[in-house]
């Protein structure tokens, strides 16, 4: 009896289990079913986010990438855009050297003119040494070599002395002084002669004639002649008091430097006489240069700016700048000839670099006043002295050099333009006082 319980209970046990496992399969069909034909409920269930990742991460596309691959991916990317950086950088330095290489040719004549500019630059004078013309001078001094003249005079006081009288020194200082030469200058010619007569070193006409020819040749010759070129172009102010023959001047040495191969601009700088416009464009057509000017009552120092600017674009060699005659006395007008040098300074660096005072002889002692206020004005580097042909007082520029040791740079001896000379002291001085060997002639 027993037995037979137990073999009972296995059967139910058995039962149990089989009714158990049958009523699980379809759960597990239906499951299947689902994730087959229903995939979108998916979500709703609870066991669905551990279903679907599985299969995602077992077979992933080809198209996704992974983080670790993502990552390895944009590393790779950042490398190559580095490495194109990288390439592009280093192409650089190697175009780079290629632009400044191009610029070279275009630096290197700047360099080359630089060197060569010491070249163009002449220590020589702008007009060639002309021989000596003792005889053509001296007919331009003719009045002045007169009777009643400078020389004239002095030679009546020496001539027919056996013996030269100590008070011969005050005669000869009347004489200076009446001609123009100045009292500090005759002063120390008169004492020059003097302390030689004291030491009897004076005994006849000719040693007296030779000491003035000394004295006279040392006060003249302080760096006088013509003008120097230092630039290109050399640019040259021209100054004077009205009347004086400023403009003359700058046509006869602009004809003359055209002649002896000098490329030369002038500039009408005097725009308030329309006289001496049209003058400077006679003499400028006359001589083959340009003139440049300016509209009536212009700016001068503009007018001179654009010439200067023009003589550098064509490769002049001087600029002769002409400015209006104005009175010495007026403050206002001697500061506004400053203000056209600094004008020029502007237009090119040391210009001007040559300004040259023009005087007339004719007006005597006037004429080394006027020396003296211009000089106050304007850094002079140099004398024009016209008119010494139409003188009898010869003297005047023997007180302009020794007075203010400006050096004399020509004299006007004539109309022509070649009667504009280049001054030199000792030819002047045998010109105007004879030579030796005439004094000697005397004196025998």
């Amino acid at each position: 009896m027993p037995n037979f319980v137990f073999v009972l209970i296995g059967i139910a046990v058995l039962a149990a289990i089989f009714f158990f496992l049958r009523s699980k399969k379809p759960e597990s069909a239906e499951e299947d079913a689902l994730d087959g034909e229903k995939p979108q409920k998916l979500p709703a269930k609870s066991s669905a986010p551990s279903v679907r990742p599985q299969p995602e991460k077992a077979a992933p596309s080809p198209k996704e990438t992974t983080p670790k691959e993502q990552t390895r991916a944009e590393k790779a990317e950042k490398v190559e855009k580095v490495e194109k950086a990288a390439k592009a950088v280093a192409i650089e330095p190697q175009e780079a050297p290629a632009k400044p290489t191009a610029a070279e040719p275009k630096e290197a004549p700047k360099a080359e003119t630089k060197r060569s500019e010491p070249a163009r630059i002449s220590t020589k004078p702008a007009t060639p040494k002309r021989p000596k013309d003792v005889a053509g001078l001296r007919r331009g001094l003719a009045r002045a070599r007169e009777t009643e003249g400078f020389f004239g005079r002095l030679k009546a006081l020496f001539t027919g002395r056996k013996e030269i009288d100590p008070n011969i020194a005050e005669q000869m200082e009347e004489i200076l002084l009446s001609s123009d030469v100045g009292v500090s200058t005759t002063q120390e010619l008169v004492d020059a002669v003097k302390g030689k007569l004291s030491r009897g070193e004076l005994t006849d006409e000719a040693k007296v004639w030779e000491a003035l020819r000394g004295k006279a040749t040392e006060l003249l010759d302080n760096g006088g002649g013509a003008l120097v070129f230092e630039n290109k172009p050399t640019v040259v102010m021209v100054v004077g008091v009205n009347g004086v023959g400023k403009t003359t001047t700058i046509g006869k040495l602009a004809t003359r430097l055209t002649r002896e191969g000098s490329k030369v601009v002038l500039a009408a700088g005097d725009t308030f006489r329309a006289a001496a416009v049209n003058q400077l464009l006679v003499w400028g057509k006359r001589a083959g240069c340009e003139v440049v000017t300016g509209a009536e009552g212009a700016n001068a120092g503009a007018v001179i700016f654009d010439a200067i600017q023009k003589a550098k674009e064509i490769g002049a060699d001087v600029v002769l700048a002409d400015t209006a005659g104005r009175l010495h006395t007026k403050t206002n007008l001697m500061d506004e000839l400053k203000k056209i040098a600094r004008t020029m300074t502007k237009a090119m660096d040391g210009a001007p670099h040559e300004t040259l005072l023009v005087l007339d002889s004719t007006n005597g002692q006037n004429a080394i006043q006027q020396a003296a206020l211009f000089k106050e004005a304007l850094p002079l580097t140099g004398i024009v002295l016209t008119k010494l042909d139409g003188t009898a007082k010869g003297g005047v520029i023997l007180g302009i050099s020794a007075e203010h040791k400006v050096p004399v740079r020509y004299i006007g001896v004539g109309e022509k333009a070649e009667d504009l000379r280049d001054f030199d002291a000792a030819e002047f001085v045998e010109a105007l006082l004879g030579s030796a060997s005439e004094s000697s002639d005397r004196a025998a």
